[in-house]
C-alpha cells in the first residue's frame, strides 16, 4: 500500500464499479450486509444517486483508487425522523486499518453535522466485534440487539443498533438541510 494520502470526495455514479466491486464480497462471503444477491452496476448508480439527493455518499481515495465509502441514509421515511439517519460503511479487504475507515466516517460526520443531524445510527450484524469496536471507538454505544433476526450463509444472524448524539437535542432543531445545498 502506497504512502500516499488518503483523499475524501463524494461519490459519483461513475464511481459505481469501483464501489461494487468493494462491496460484492461483502454480499457473497460475509453476513455483513442482509443482502443476497450482488446489485448491478446500474442498480448501485441508482442508489448512488438516490442517496445524494439528500445525504452524503462519500469515496476514500489514495493513487487514484477507491478505498472504500460510505454514505447515510434516512433513518425512517417520515419528515419527524429528519435529524436521524443510518450509516454505511465498506472498506476493501486491502485497505483495512489503513485509516480509510476513520476519515471516511469523520468526513460523513461533518457534512451530517452540516445538514443539522444529531443522530447517527449504525445496523451492524451480530456478532461483528470488529465493526462494533470501530463505532464504539467513535462514540456509539449499543441501544438495542435483536436475536436471529436475519438469516444468511446458512445461520440465523442476530442485529444491533448502535447511536451517536453528534450534538444536544435543541428545543426547536434548525431544518435539515440536503447535501447538495450545503
Amino acid at each position: 500500500m502506497s504512502d500516499t494520502a488518503i483523499t475524501i470526495r463524494m461519490a459519483e455514479e461513475s464511481d459505481a464499479k469501483a464501489l461494487l466491486a468493494i462491496y460484492a464480497p461483502y454480499v457473497e462471503k460475509t453476513a455483513v450486509t442482509f443482502e443476497y444477491e450482488v446489485p448491478t452496476v446500474l442498480e448501485f448508480k441508482n442508489r448512488i444517486a438516490s442517496t445524494l439527493k439528500r445525504y452524503p455518499y462519500l469515496a476514500a481515495i489514495r493513487d487514484g483508487h477507491i478505498l472504500g465509502y460510505a454514505y447515510a441514509s434516512a433513518f425512517k421515511e417520515r419528515a419527524a425522523y429528519d435529524w436521524a439517519v443510518e450509516t454505511s460503511i465498506y472498506v476493501s479487504e486491502d485497505a483495512r486499518r489503513t485509516g480509510a475507515g476513520s476519515l471516511l466516517y469523520e468526513a460523513l460526520e461533518d457534512y451530517l453535522k452540516r445538514q443539522n443531524v444529531i443522530n447517527v445510527n449504525a445496523c451492524i450484524a451480530y456478532p461483528n466485534p470488529g465493526s462494533i469496536a470501530f463505532h464504539e471507538k467513535y462514540g456509539y454505544r449499543t441501544v438495542g440487539h435483536f436475536t436471529k433476526c436475519g438469516y444468511k450463509l446458512g445461520q440465523w444472524l442476530d442485529m444491533v443498533w448502535m447511536e451517536k448524539m453528534l450534538g444536544p437535542h435543541p428545543e426547536q432543531p434548525e431544518p435539515f438541510i440536503p447535501v447538495g445545498r450545503l
